[in-house]
């Protein structure tokens, strides 16, 4: 059988990426799996325990232990991270503690891109095309919601006082690159 993992290209890969310190940096974010779950509050136990993290309850909450990271997208909907040489197992795992109760796993990794945007001037960048307020008190590290960039729907996830993390359709990763960089040469010298 053919392994696909490496033939797999990155979905940033030829992309112009923003690089300068004084202002924004965005780079891509490789090696994830990511799924799409769904399920009731027991659903959400049981797979919290299968996973290694405890699925947030709380909205706009993140949870996160070593290369694992669960985020809260809505009552009954999250996005999880992990390793992805680990997806086969954490899958296997995850259907195995599920038994007989209802649930929805589906791995989107190859739907998905992400990006890493930090720097000083991070909330400005993605205020320029995001309507929420970014600011450290309003968007506290930890919060993440589902949100608009200009024309493309995102996963916002505040990682670090100056550091987000994009999700994005794979579709739409040149667009929210351009996008950002085009935002950023206003804070550039």
């Amino acid at each position: 059988m053919v392994e696909i993992l490496p033939l797999r290209r990155a979905p940033h890969a030829g992309l112009s990426l923003v690089a300068d310190e004084r202002s924004v940096r965005l780079q891509g974010v490789d090696g994830v799996s990511r799924f799409s779950v769904r399920g009731d509050a027991e659903a959400a136990q049981k797979i919290g325990r299968a996973f290694g993290v405890s699925l947030p309850l709380e909205p706009w909450r993140s949870a996160a232990n070593g290369s694992r990271t669960a985020l809260w997208l809505g009552p009954d909907e999250w996005l999880l991270f992990a390793d992805e040489r680990e997806a086969d197992a954490i899958t296997a795992q995850v259907a195995a503690a599920m038994g007989e109760t209802p649930y929805s796993w589906v791995d989107i990794s190859h739907r998905n891109a992400g990006f890493l945007l930090g720097g000083p001037h991070v909330a400005d960048v993605l205020n320029a095309g995001c309507p929420l307020p970014l600011s450290l008190a309003a968007f506290p590290i930890g919060k993440c919601t589902r949100t608009l960039l200009g024309k493309a729907e995102i996963v916002l996830w505040r990682t670090d006082e100056t550091e987000f993390r994009i999700e994005v359709w794979r579709s739409f990763a040149a667009y929210v690159a351009a996008f950002i960089g085009e935002a950023a040469r206003e804070h550039m010298a």
